[in-house]
């Protein structure tokens, strides 16, 4: 499961069992803590998830600014609260390609607000695949 974490919203996105394919599932709307915390153990429990990575928002620079602590911060909670382990995944412009790609798709703004981070979420989690694959190859 892969993470889009930001101030009002979380998107969310999957993979498949062959861990090839990252598909957008949905968008929490962030109200306090325990409750985003307990509607991701939700998630986590019906998709029989294993690991979680969340998309950290580094500068163009490499630097951890001040959204990046404060992810850091949402992903050390979850970590405690749903028991495991939650990577870190270089985010840059992912919101920015997101964008694009809903653009490309002719969606209306307000369709595109609505699921921007579950599109974002889906390009971290696809990056974090492709990655891994890599790393993996002989």
């Amino acid at each position: 499961m892969a993470l889009d974490v930001g101030d009002r919203t979380v998107g969310v996105a999957i993979t498949d069992d062959t861990l090839t394919i990252a598909q957008g599932l949905t968008t929490v709307r962030r109200r306090a803590l325990a409750a985003d915390l307990a509607a991701l153990q939700a998630l986590i429990d019906t998709h029989d998830v294993h690991h979680i990575v969340v998309g950290w928002p580094l500068r163009l620079n490499g630097r951890a600014g001040m959204q990046a602590m404060k992810v850091d911060r949402f992903a050390k909670a979850l970590e405690a609260a749903v028991g495991l382990p939650v990577e870190r995944f270089d985010e840059r412009l992912t919101t920015v390609a997101a964008e694009r790609v809903l653009l490309e798709g002719n969606l209306r703004r307000d369709k595109r607000k609505q699921i921007i981070d579950q599109v974002a979420a889906t390009l971290i989690l696809q990056g974090w695949l492709q990655a891994r694959a890599h790393a993996n190859a002989p």
